[in-house]
């Protein structure tokens, strides 16, 4: 029951008992494999690996964030952000502005963009969806994308101590929340220009033992004519995620592998804030206005029926996936991303 995950040249094993992983590695080595052993692992693949003793497991990057600061040029002088973007601003193309300038920001803006997406996709997801609408914009970046850049930077600046916490909970099983902005980028006087302003944006976590293991911020890639299909089409884009995890879990038990669940089956609640999606979900009717809802979005239709996934409703408030579909005030980001991050 040794596990052992490979990304390019760097590695880890996991088994709860650590002769069993020192015997792997020496069968790989008895196979003519160069392999080294470096013991319990500090970092990995540039993660800070940090683990307490009441049992908590720290993830941090400080050290790609310091790098981020420096590039741009915030000194400590600089004041910082509660949050990575402005509650009341929406990025747009900004076409009539000044184009982006490298030489007036002092940083690479498609550098910094690289930086800043690793860094939300490794572990810190309370910056994915500024991080997203900042990328948006990278084949013609404006004044106000680098400005944009400059706040989330302020941010990390106040934050950079902030990873994920990881303290399993055997109390909570595979669960999944997501959410939909409708048409949340939607402008006006630019949608004869940018047509895909009314597509709405998709969020989504997934937690495993109460730690956040996936999450995403993406914008649909058809145009949804309700909030119910926007919610809907965000619950099947989470559920692509969702359904290889749980043949994966299943896959582990049947070897052999401690599997954390509060039921027999391996399942996953999907927390879901909106009714109509709810109920197109569990009812595969056809309705006036959902008939046209493409039947690529219906996949996990077969798994709710079986019973190996759940759609439950959860508070507007309570929705933890919010955080990743729009810019948020202080209060609002700060009880969510305490809900994934831990801090």
């Amino acid at each position: 029951n040794v596990i052992f995950i490979v990304y390019v040249d760097d590695g880890i094993f996991i088994c709860p008992e650590d002769n069993k992983i020192s015997q792997a590695i020496d069968d790989i080595k008895n196979i003519g494999l160069d392999i080294e052993d470096q013991g319990n692992p500090a970092d990995y693949v540039g993660v800070n690996i940090r683990r307490q003793k009441d049992g908590t497991i720290e993830l941090t990057q400080r050290a790609l964030i310091d790098k981020i600061i420096e590039d741009c040029g915030i000194d400590d002088s600089t004041y910082t952000k509660p949050v990575p973007a402005k509650a009341s601003l929406i990025l747009h193309a900004y076409k009539d502005s000044v184009p982006f300038s490298e030489k007036e920001f002092g940083f690479s803006y498609r550098s910094a963009v690289g930086k800043l997406n690793y860094l939300s996709q490794t572990s810190r997801p309370d910056i994915m969806y500024a991080t997203h609408q900042i990328a948006k914009y990278s084949s013609d970046p404006r004044k106000e994308h680098g400005e944009a850049i400059i706040y989330l930077v302020r941010y990390l600046k106040k934050t950079r101590d902030i990873g994920l916490k990881f303290k399993p909970d055997s109390t909570y099983g595979f669960e999944c929340y997501c959410d939909a902005d409708f048409s949340g980028n939607w402008l006006k006087f630019l949608a004869h220009l940018d047509p895909s302003t009314a597509k709405s944006q998709s969020g989504w976590v997934i937690f495993y033992a109460k730690c956040p293991i996936i999450w995403a911020s993406k914008l649909q890639t058809q145009v949804a004519l309700s909030t119910t299909e926007a919610e809907y089409i965000a619950m099947s884009q989470a559920l692509r995620d969702v359904i290889p995890v749980m043949e994966l879990l299943r896959e582990m038990r049947e070897l052999g592998h401690p599997v954390i669940c509060t039921e027999p089956t391996v399942y996953c609640k999907v927390f879901e804030d909106n009714s109509g999606a709810l109920e197109l979900a569990r009812l595969p009717k056809l309705r006036p206005r959902t008939k046209h809802i493409n039947v690529c979005y219906h996949h996990f239709r077969e798994h709710v029926r079986n019973g190996l996934i759940k759609i439950l409703h959860v508070n507007t408030e309570d929705q933890t996936a919010d955080v990743l579909t729009k810019p948020l005030a202080q209060n609002t980001f700060t009880k969510h991303r305490i809900a994934i991050c831990g801090a």
